[in-house]
């Protein structure tokens, strides 16, 4: 009886202790790497910055995140420019250059995919997430709804009731392959499209927090 005591509680301990690490680790990474984010963004900035107008010159005790509000403030200001014609031109051009380059044409194209895919409106054009079977039945993929109802050519060629959906591969969610699913061979899913992305991004490891909650 005495050992099944003890038994219990060192599970329960290692079961605390694993817990504890779970929640508190990534709290306490995402904090400490945040903190040198900004401090090595300060320090950068500082550079840019003449030393005349430099805030050290007119406050006597030092001022965190400044450099931070430069960073965002000149990205503001490149946004602006690169929206409109002269800037779009420049971008053109910049982006020649960089798709001549082998390396590092693949690792920018790479990067302007995954943030054009967080940061732009592209997430929102998909209405919900859906498993389907593919490439094979018996094999099940997420997928998401570009159109709930697919018109036109491809309904009267197939007579059935098909739904556009886009599958991504993983880890890059950016590139896919559109296919059309009959509607009864099409499972929703309770995820949100932001959550499904996630999902794909960390290839099944970072589970959706609405099937944690159902687990």
């Amino acid at each position: 009886m005495t050992e099944n005591i003890k038994t219990t509680f060192w599970r329960k301990l290692k079961n605390y202790l694993l817990t504890g690490v779970i929640v508190a680790a990534p709290v306490a990474i995402t904090v400490y790497m945040s903190y040198h984010l900004v401090i090595w963004i300060n320090e950068v900035t500082s550079h840019l910055v003449p030393q005349q107008w430099r805030i050290g010159n007119f406050v006597p005790y030092a001022v965190p995140g400044l450099g931070l509000i430069l960073l965002l403030l000149v990205l503001v200001f490149i946004g602006m420019l690169t929206t409109g014609w002269v800037g779009k031109f420049f971008v053109r051009i910049w982006e020649k250059i960089i798709r001549k380059m082998p390396i590092v044409s693949s690792f920018y194209s790479l990067m302007k995919q995954i943030f054009e895919t967080f940061l732009s409106q592209k997430s929102r054009s998909f209405s919900e997430v859906v498993l389907v079977q593919y490439p094979r039945p018996g094999l099940w993929t997420i997928a998401f709804v570009s159109k709930d109802n697919t018109n036109g050519e491809i309904a009267d060629k197939t007579e059935q009731n098909m739904m556009s959906v886009y599958v991504p591969t993983t880890p890059n969610p950016t590139s896919g392959f559109l296919i059309f699913v009959p509607k009864n061979d099409v499972i929703k899913l309770d995820m949100s499209v932001e959550e499904g992305i996630k999902y794909v991004l960390s290839c099944g490891i970072v589970t959706p927090e609405s099937l944690e909650i159902q687990d």
